[in-house]
């Protein structure tokens, strides 16, 4: 359903800012070119009566993104992370989008709970509240259970929200499309591979039973962090639309009045936020996505409580160990590595000039150590490297979109606690002892045990597959070349199975 029809919901999403006066608020935070205003003015006013109504109560970019749709709402979740970006103003009226939507009855939310588990909501709960959160995706209410009389959140998927993200990225492949077509010089960018990544987070994120599997293994992971907490899953009272965890008591993340009231130090927290963050993402490979203020929490005994697990970022040894390197350089200032680890992981092509690489990532990163602690900002440092590798033919890398994105993220919630924070002295530590462990001479010996084990398993094997390479090479009749290289399979076999007998050996030995 990718086509021409959707030209229509483009035009309407212009004509919805339009219409509600969210285009000139956007524009107008963002500081945007007088030029650019009025074009935007020019060209959407008389498209202005397709654009959506929205709901005259909100604030005018509140109000267009919520007409709009869900895909577009989690657009504004992330802008309300960036008050550097577009102001401490718009920043707040778009924190509401994060769990203050309208929510819908429930009795619809028992309706599905039902549905989904089997189970009468009347007799599991002996109190189920009206919604307590509503987001752009889901409803949380607030449920006592009768058999134990332990107080439980229930996660309800909104009706026909499937049908309505698909609707969205729908649009949204369009669009990537077009741009691949009049646009050549952005194919680098592969919009079409980013738009599906999104949709696989999206479709992800619609599924309660990939979430609850995500938030027990998240808890698992960091069930040893201080100062850092995730709900437990009841996982008799969930089902695809319906999620059931434990509720836990706490200070919302974002509204800073309430933390100070509390008496909480809202410096640590920000330094603690960004540094689990990174030690989630650098030490597991596996971390929460989607961590803005309103799916974390601050617990009564001061601890950091995580929610909404429909977005988790993935990345394997190798790529954490390439993205650390590149911010430790940075962090070091050393430029020539950061340069050398763009070329070593395959990142810019091997025609390019590393020393010609590296001085363009000097003129990107010497700006940035030049400002006060108030100006750093990783966020301005990825764009500043986008455009130098735009320059040096670098392709978008679609593994690394939800780290930098959640990146980005996760520095907007810590600045809105402590606007003073210095991003790169509270990411060194944990940068430097991921280093230290993954790259140094204890990971060395590490690795090799991981290859001695994987090389073991095979041993059993190695004779049937001596055995199979014999017979071919019985039956083959080719050129000589060939048999060369068949003899040297043999040998190579040998090799192997003498290694990984005597790594079984090893490994036994270690683990008895």
């Amino acid at each position: 359903m990718r086509g021409p029809h959707n030209i229509i919901r483009l035009v309407r999403t212009g004509a919805t800012l339009e219409r509600t006066g969210a285009m000139r608020v956007i524009l107008n935070a963002m500081e945007a070119p007088r030029t650019l205003r009025v074009a935007a003015r020019v060209l959407g006013w008389p498209f202005q009566f397709l654009g959506l109504k929205g709901d005259p109560t909100m604030p005018p970019v509140t109000r267009a993104l919520t007409a709009l749709g869900p895909a577009y709402i989690k657009f504004g979740q992330i802008l309300s992370t960036r008050p550097d970006v577009v102001g401490d103003e718009l920043a707040q009226q778009l924190r509401v989008l994060q769990d203050k939507l309208p929510p819908f009855s429930t009795q619809a939310a028992k309706a599905s709970f039902e549905n989904e588990t089997g189970l009468n909501p009347d007799t599991i709960f002996s109190e189920f509240s009206e919604p307590v959160a509503a987001a752009s995706i889901a409803q949380v209410h607030k449920a006592r259970l009768a058999d134990t009389g332990e107080i439980v959140a229930v996660k309800v998927l909104r009706p026909g929200i499937e049908k309505a993200f698909r609707r969205d990225v729908d649009a949204f492949y369009f669009a990537a499309r077009v741009i691949e077509i009049l646009a050549p010089f952005a194919r680098r960018l592969r919009p079409m591979d980013v738009i599906e990544h999104f949709e696989g987070v999206v479709l992800g994120e619609l599924d309660l039973r990939l979430e609850s599997a995500s938030a027990s293994e998240f808890a698992a992971n960091t069930e040893k962090d201080e100062g850092f907490r995730v709900p437990h899953i009841k996982w008799a009272l969930s089902g695809r639309r319906v999620m059931t965890l434990d509720w836990v008591e706490g200070s919302p993340l974002g509204d800073n009045e309430v933390l100070d009231q509390m008496g909480f130090d809202r410096v640590a927290l920000g330094e603690r936020v960004l540094q689990l963050f990174l030690q989630h993402a650098l030490r597991d490979g596996y971390f929460h996505a989607d961590m803005h203020q309103g799916n974390l929490k601050v617990g009564d005994d001061g601890a950091i409580v995580a929610f909404d697990f429909g977005i988790m970022g993935h990345i394997d040894e190798y790529t954490r160990r390439v993205y650390a390197e590149i911010l430790f350089g940075f962090i070091r200032r050393d430029y020539q590595r950061v340069a050398e680890v763009h070329f070593e992981a395959g990142y810019v092509p091997a025609s390019q000039d590393v020393d010609e690489f590296a001085r363009a990532l000097r003129a990107v990163g010497e700006p940035i150590f030049g400002m006060d602690a108030t100006h750093i900002s990783m966020g301005r440092l990825l764009n500043h490297l986008f455009e130098v590798t735009e320059r040096f033919g670098m392709e978008t890398r679609t593994e690394l979109i939800l780290l930098q994105r959640t990146m980005v993220v996760v520095e907007g919630v810590a600045r809105s606690l402590s606007p003073q924070i210095n991003i790169w002295q509270v990411a060194r530590p944990v940068v430097e002892n991921y280093i230290r462990d993954s790259i140094g001479p204890k990971a060395v010996v590490n690795d090799l045990l991981n290859t001695l084990r994987v090389v073991g398993r095979f041993g059993p094997r190695l004779p049937s597959l001596v055995e199979r390479a014999l017979i071919r090479q019985s039956n083959e009749e080719d050129a000589p070349v060939k048999k060369i290289k068949w003899t040297f399979v043999y040998r190579l076999l040998i090799v192997l199975g003498l290694f990984s007998n005597a790594a079984a050996l090893i490994w036994v030995a270690m683990n008895v």
